[in-house]
């Protein structure tokens, strides 16, 4: 069994979420603590009445408790094996692994029942980050799991700070080369972004490279030049990747590389994506605005709109008549319809006509959990520009 180091006692009332199976608890919420509880221990979360409603981690914070598991049992011994099997079972029922993409999310957090970890897998290495203490401390037991479900190498972790990264099982040597929709990718999940790659925009990319034939591709805050590839593979004119790291440039230009494409058909550019705008007489007739999340909390989301109307402008105002726009938020306090406003004003600022082809979000290995819809974090658009 897991140890449980206390017991949460909830204010009357406050139960309502957990009894919809939400599983975050707001320290709001909480009446009274048992016990000698400390940052990552497991807890029990109790109801004013006294019935047991489920246990998770504590954590002082807004967020004070990840429940992961709902009930009055304690949660078993095999409890992350069970876990992280459930999760790899929906993975393969998704069809999301085969012989062309070897490389996929594991485990997203609250969508497999798993508050604060994120586990993707990179053909035979599983990259763990944890987003709690609780998970960190429990660091040993999810590797474990991994190894003897999954037919796995190495096991790299990554806490959410950085400063604890190690690997729990075996060792790999990064940049490593990994399988999507065929196409080829390297990936450093040592010195990466999150854990290396984003596995999160697969079938955007796909869908980028089925527009971008005969196309002259514009690809933003690139990174490790994903869409670039795409759309090369997809028979665009030429691509333009532009990031205004030096390091993902060079990893931009490796992957181009490593896909056996011409570099008559690509350039790479670091440079800052609004700078550029400003700079380049190039014209375009696809563009991907894929930026960093400009907000990652809530008291930040007013500046970030404004930088999403002002990257969503320029790109409308400079597109070729007739052009495609790929746009993107990965911002989870932007919510969809807030986002969707966003754009729609760029188009009246640029001063266009502009038609939404498609509303894009995340692939299956990144589910959303029907009790905590603010895991929908991904909002995309496929503009057509007149």
């Amino acid at each position: 069994m897991m140890v449980v180091a206390g017991k949460i006692i909830l204010k009357s009332g406050r139960e309502a979420s957990l009894q919809r199976f939400h599983p975050w608890v707001f320290s709001g919420g909480i009446h009274r603590k048992e016990g000698d509880i400390q940052d990552g221990d497991w807890v029990e979360m109790v109801d004013a009445r006294g019935t047991v409603l489920g246990f998770g981690h504590f954590q002082n914070g807004s967020i004070a408790v990840r429940v992961l598991h709902f009930g009055s049992e304690q949660p078993p011994d095999d409890f992350y094996h069970k876990k992280i099997r459930n999760a790899f079972q929906l993975r393969q029922k998704a069809n999301i692994i085969s012989n062309h993409t070897n490389s996929y999310r594991l485990v997203h957090g609250e969508g497999d029942g798993l508050s604060s970890l994120i586990v993707d897998v990179y053909n035979k290495v599983a990259v763990v980050q944890s987003h709690s203490e609780g998970m960190h401390r429990d660091r040993q037991l999810i590797a474990k799991a991994i190894v003897d479900l999954l037919d796995v190498k190495s096991v790299f972790y990554k806490s959410q700070s950085g400063e604890q990264a190690e690997y729990l099982f075996g060792n790999s040597s990064v940049p490593y080369p990994i399988l999507e929709n065929g196409n080829k990718f390297l990936v450093d999940w040592e010195q990466g972004q999150k854990t290396g790659f984003f596995l999160d925009q697969r079938e955007n990319r796909k869908l980028v490279g089925e527009f971008s034939a005969g196309k002259k591709v514009l690809n933003t805050f690139c990174y490790t030049g994903g869409f670039s590839v795409y759309a090369i593979r997809g028979g665009a004119q030429h691509v333009h990747s532009v990031d205004a790291s030096a390091k993902a440039i060079e990893l931009s230009k490796k992957n181009i590389e490593l896909n056996s494409f011409d570099s008559t058909h690509h350039a790479c550019l670091a440079a800052d994506t609004f700078d550029y705008f400003k700079s380049t007489t190039e014209k375009y007739n696809l563009i991907i605005l894929d930026p960093p999340a400009f907000a990652k909390h809530r008291d930040a989301r007013h500046q970030a709109m404004k930088g999403y109307q002002r990257l969503n402008a320029e790109a409308i105002k400079m597109i070729e008549p007739g052009g495609i726009i790929f746009t993107f938020s990965c911002s989870q306090v932007v919510d969809r319809k807030l986002f969707y406003d966003t754009v729609m004003s760029s188009a009246i600022q640029a001063n266009r006509d502009v038609k939404v082809l498609s509303h894009l979000s995340q692939p299956a290995d990144h589910p959303v959990s029907a009790f905590h819809p603010e895991g929908e974090y991904l909002k995309g658009l496929v503009l057509f520009v007149e």
